[in-house]
């Protein structure tokens, strides 16, 4: 698990500022610009959550530690943390998501024909992994969580507030990274990498 204190080098993927090294998307036929849906406030990324859509990493990464906090805010609405987005930006892309919808954070999903192996299929082009652990592992709307998230090869494993919540395997090496828009606001803040 990353802890926010270890001492391998971490990179900060949002300076607090702008949105330098991001590419910002949203539902091209809602017609709502994305700076609408992607906003900062207090150095923290406000997400409004409608249209759907993301913001994704310029760069790609193979393997790395992903490290991410969120709070809901007015309810605990849904959103995610896209892992290996591929090339050509879509609404549901090929990727493997990491749920912060409320009651499911930890949840995974394999969209776009991103299979997750040994997952039944949810429904064509969607595959769907329930977390592991027992409990509720997420803090009250309004309150701060802490994402883990650790990709090595085709692997994905996922800490929510520091328990072991899932981990499966994917199909992909490398991609974008992203944090999605998609039901109700979010915010997001501390976000960085430790690559392997």
């Amino acid at each position: 698990m990353l802890l926010s204190g270890c001492k391998e080098k971490k990179t900060m993927l949002f300076n607090g500022k702008n949105f330098d090294g991001w590419v910002l998307f949203a539902d091209p036929y809602e017609k709502v610009s994305a700076s609408e849906v992607f906003m900062i406030s207090d150095g923290n990324i406000v997400v409004t959550g409608k249209p759907n859509g993301y913001m994704r990493t310029e760069k790609k990464y193979a393997d790395y530690k992903l490290h991410a906090e969120w709070r809901w805010i007015g309810g605990a609405t849904n959103s995610g943390l896209f892992q290996r987005i591929q090339d050509g930006d879509k609404i549901w892309p090929s990727v493997v998501e990491v749920q912060l919808q409320g009651g499911h954070a930890g949840d995974l999903l394999g969209m776009g024909g991103t299979a997750l192996a040994k997952v039944d299929p949810f429904m064509p082009g969607i595959f769907y992994k329930n977390r592991t652990v027992e409990g509720d592992i997420e803090n009250p709307v309004g309150e701060w969580n802490v994402a883990d998230v650790e990709v090595t090869g085709t692997h994905v494993k996922v800490w929510v507030n520091g328990k072991l919540a899932n981990e499966a395997e994917g199909v992909f090496t490398d991609g974008y990274i992203a944090l999605q828009s998609e039901g109700g606001p979010i915010e997001f803040r501390n976000v960085y990498i430790v690559e392997k």
